[in-house]
This record gives C-alpha cells, sequence and structure tokens, in this order.
C-alpha cells in the first residue's frame, strides 16, 4: 500500500507514451529500490511518464539525504523539468519549492502540482537560468537534479546563482558524471561518445568540486559519486525495457553505458554552502550584478 495517493497519469511526455508497461511486475519491481524507499512509495507509471532522464525521484532522495532541508525553507528547484522533484521534495521535507524550468511550461507543471495535493507548497514558474526573476537572498537552499551540468559548467555561474541564497544557505545538486573525467580521458574516446559533445559535460564529482570551490562565499561541503550510480542507470534501462517491450540494449542509455567509456558513469551529489556576508561582485558580461 502506497501511503501516497497516487497522482494522477494524464500528463504524457515524448519518452513515455500513455500506456501501460509491457512487462508490469519486472517495471514496477525495477522502479522500486531498497535504498530509495521514499521514492518507491510513488506510483511507478506515474514517475516514469514524468522522467527525463534516469530515475529522478531516487536521485533526489539521495539529495535529500545530504541536505539539511527543514520544513518551511524556501527551496529553488532550478530545472526541475516536470517538478516531480519539486513535488517529492514539498511532500517528503515539508519545504515551500520554487519549481522553476525553460522548457515545461508552468501550466503543464502547475496541473501534476496541483494533482499532487502540493499547490500550496510548490509555485511553478518559467526561468532561464541565468536570468532568474527571484529576489537576492531569498532562497534557503538551492538544489537541482539532472539538469546543473547543461548551464552549471561555467565557472562564474555559481556566483551568479549564489546571489539568492541566504548566508548560510546551501546548494546541492546531482548530475550525470564520470567518475574519470572526461578532461582526463582521450579526446578520440570522448569524441566517438554516442552523446557527442555533451558527453563532456558529464564531469567527476572531484571536479565540480574544485569547479565550486573557485568561488567566493561558498564552501564545498561534500562532493562523491553515488556508491550505486552505475546500477541505479542501468536498472533504470531495464525498467524501459520493461515499459516499452524493447530490448534491453535498445533502452534509456544503454548502449552508452556498454560502451568503452560506461564503467566509468554514475552520477555525482556535490552540496555547498554559502559562508559570505559581504557582497558579492561579478565580473563583467551577463553574470554582472550584485548581492544586495
Amino acid at each position: 500500500m502506497h501511503r501516497h495517493p497516487h497522482p494522477s497519469t494524464t500528463w504524457t511526455n515524448a519518452l513515455a507514451p500513455d500506456r501501460t508497461p509491457a512487462d508490469p511486475d519486472a517495471f514496477t519491481d525495477l522502479m522500486r529500490h531498497p535504498d530509495y524507499p521514499r521514492a518507491s512509495e510513488y506510483d511507478a507509471a506515474w514517475t516514469y511518464r514524468n522522467v527525463m532522464g534516469p530515475n529522478v525521484l531516487w536521485l533526489t532522495e539521495s539529495l535529500a539525504d545530504a541536505l539539511p532541508l527543514e520544513p518551511g525553507m524556501r527551496v529553488l528547484d532550478l530545472g526541475c523539468g516536470a517538478a516531480i522533484t519539486s513535488i517529492f521534495l514539498a511532500r517528503e521535507l515539508g519545504v515551500q519549492v520554487w519549481a522553476a524550468d525553460l522548457w515545461i511550461e508552468p501550466t503543464q507543471n502547475l496541473r501534476r502540482v496541483e494533482e499532487a495535493g502540493v499547490a500550496d507548497r510548490v509555485f511553478p514558474v518559467s526561468a532561464e537560468a541565468h536570468t532568474l526573476p527571484f529576489a537576492h537572498a531569498y532562497f534557503d537552499a538551492i538544489v537541482s537534479v539532472d539538469s546543473f551540468h547543461y548551464y552549471g559548467t561555467e565557472v562564474r555561474y555559481l556566483s551568479y546563482a549564489a546571489q539568492f541564497v541566504r548566508p548560510g544557505g546551501m546548494f546541492g545538486i546531482v548530475v550525470p558524471s564520470s567518475a574519470v573525467d572526461p578532461d582526463d580521458l582521450p579526446d578520440s574516446l570522448v569524441e566517438a561518445s554516442p552523446l557527442g559533445a555533451d558527453f563532456a559535460t558529464f564531469h567527476s564529482a572531484h571536479w565540480w568540486a574544485r569547479h565550486w570551490r573557485r568561488t567566493r562565499g561558498v564552501a564545498v561541503t561534500d562532493a562523491a559519486m553515488l556508491p550505486d550510480g552505475h546500477e541505479l542507470w542501468h536498472r533504470f534501462n531495464r525498467a524501459s525495457a520493461a515499459w516499452t517491450g524493447q530490448p534491453l540494449e535498445e533502452s534509456g542509455d544503454e548502449a552508452l553505458l556498454r560502451s568503452e567509456l560506461g564503467g566509468h558513469l554514475g552520477f555525482a551529489r556535490v552540496t555547498a554552502r554559502r559562508t559570505d556576508e559581504r557582497p558579492l561582485v561579478f565580473g563583467p558580461g551577463r553574470y554582472e550584478t550584485r548581492l544586495a
């Protein structure tokens, strides 16, 4: 018995057409994971229809375990996709969440939020990561699950994002990652990746920690590969195969995991705090701004 009501499955995305799984028992079993008991209580079909990559609820639960978020805190969920990460944070931790995404319309996310019963705590907004429409020092935390690598690799970006977090506030991300950083792999191997240039954003946890430490006023508190990250990714591909009925090798990113690069792949979890009480001054360009 799920202790959460099953959210509606009326909305679908291009990755998961609105149909039933080809192998329901295998699919449901694979979408449940003993290390992620809270995520496993959510309706498997609803989760699958609303993810845009490997099961983000597993990744969100892992991040929630690493951040001391408390009920009532204001959290920016940056690059939230279909907002199920935001729904999870609001339900499980009692925080208020601003569900920000560029590609998914906030009206679509609001429908999901309302159906999940958390419209009083999750507020969908349309936002581009480099032009965030929020007040300085407004949030207690910024989190990002499976999206920060798209916009956060530029060395000044964390300085920009930090202005929206109060002093003492938190940052937390989980991103696809190569334990051996792409910068340390042979160019020919990286260039041959099925993902092309995108693979070069799958930086190691060590790379992210060094990258963030270059931002004044931000202290990295933890940076590590999820211990079961490769298996999590593979497990989700197996769930995709059980949903579609296609061979495993044609499901999800299984071709990538089976490639020469695949043995290094998993997920990096990185957390930090804003420590600087003083105004941060940024260099010229789109990030030029000051903290109040």
